[in-house]
């Protein structure tokens, strides 16, 4: 159970930004105790790859907060996030942590298993950020798009971080997900509908 909150986490953090799960995770597997990579997941601590990991997450936070860029940044990662949702679970589901302490036995049958899941939840945590920006840009004029991504990267860090050391309050950012996501997205395009009749009504007077 831990195990697949662990990876369900990681993915969804993956979501909001591809690079925080992972460098995460290859950091406290490097420099400290905290999580245990298998052998296939190793290469997730190298010295090289989280220094790649770290400049890429670098741009990503930047680009995405500058309005009509962080759309355009949100069409690339359409698949890099889902991407990295499918190895942050991959990864997670199969490490040793604080939480787990014997994984082994965890998808062993079929390895590729848990990638296709944490695609699958990075996609749709992403949906729900690529959904929302474009609308919270309209109605802010553009000011909202680095506070939400501010409270985005923030998020995907605190999730990382309690997908490994605390994997139950995964539970309680899903259930925030799944019952905010659909009405931020419902309350956002009624602001939206809301300023274009009042443009539309200035226009006619």
């Amino acid at each position: 159970m831990f195990e697949l909150l662990t990876g369900t986490g990681l993915a969804a953090s993956a979501g909001l930004n591809a690079y925080i799960p992972l460098l995460t995770i290859g950091v406290l597997a490097r420099y400290t105790g905290l999580i245990t990579l298998p052998d296939g997941w190793q290469w997730l601590s190298n010295g090289w790859v989280l220094v790649i990991l770290a400049a890429l997450l670098a741009v990503e936070l930047v680009a995405d907060k500058v309005p009509v860029v962080d759309h355009v940044n949100d069409v690339v990662q359409t698949v890099v996030r889902p991407t990295a949702g499918g190895l942050a679970f991959g990864a997670g589901s199969a490490s040793e942590t604080v939480t787990v302490s014997d994984p082994g036995g965890f998808f062993s049958s079929d390895q590729w298993i848990p990638v296709v899941v944490g695609v699958l939840i990075a996609l749709g945590v992403h949906a729900v950020k690529a959904t929302l920006r474009p609308i919270i840009n309209t109605t802010t004029g553009g000011l909202g798009a680095p506070v939400a991504s501010t409270a985005e990267d923030a998020t995907s860090v605190i999730v990382s971080v309690a997908a490994i050391l605390l994997p139950v309050l995964v539970l309680v950012f899903l259930a925030v997900l799944v019952i905010g996501g659909p009405w931020l997205i419902g309350r956002a395009r009624r602001r939206r509908r809301e300023r274009k009749a009042a443009r539309a009504a200035g226009y006619r007077v």
